[in-house]
């Protein structure tokens, strides 16, 4: 039985506050863009008009960890580097999500070498990895709904590590 048919046949809805805050927060997720290289530009496509990402409440870039709830690393990132997203990452308060976006981010892609990260999982949690060199926007939106579903099922006040997902 959907909503409606419960509005229309009692007049009224009835839910848990848990599931309330979960809606909330699932609708209004606020990402803290960290663009490190090529996949930035993807990513601000993402936030462009052709890809609407205003209809998943997520149109907010806040550039202030401390606004922020979902991490979106894309990009290459080094070990001069890796010390500043943990930083970042340490500044958002909880709960908060991290997205790593392609290929450099999530397994350092075609750079095998002494000074690249093989992966942000290394040193901070990752929920959500989006493949692709660099991915599409259509793929980001993909990962954006799979954090989405992760804040609708969590149970409750802060979130609980699972196994991160791969978005194709």
């Amino acid at each position: 039985m959907g909503l409606t048919d419960q509005l229309e046949r009692d007049g009224f809805l009835t839910t848990t506050i848990e599931a309330a805050i979960n809606w909330a927060r699932k609708n209004s997720v606020w990402p803290m863009p960290l663009g490190i290289s090529c996949c930035a530009i993807e990513m601000m496509a993402f936030a462009g008009p052709r890809f609407d990402v205003a209809r998943f409440g997520s149109e907010r870039f806040s550039f202030s960890p401390r606004q922020s709830d979902l991490l979106i690393v894309a990009g290459t990132v080094t070990y001069k580097m890796a010390w500043v997203v943990r930083k970042i990452y340490d500044q958002m308060p909880d709960p908060k999500w991290v997205l790593s976006m392609g290929a450099c981010a999530s397994s350092g892609g075609m750079f095998r070498s002494y000074s690249v990260v093989q992966g942000i999982d290394q040193f901070i949690p990752v929920d959500v990895f989006v493949a692709g060199c660099p991915p599409r926007p259509e793929n980001l939106i993909q990962g954006l709904m799979a954090i989405q579903d992760k804040i609708q099922h969590s149970k409750g006040r802060l979130i609980e590590r699972s196994t991160p997902e791969l978005v194709d």
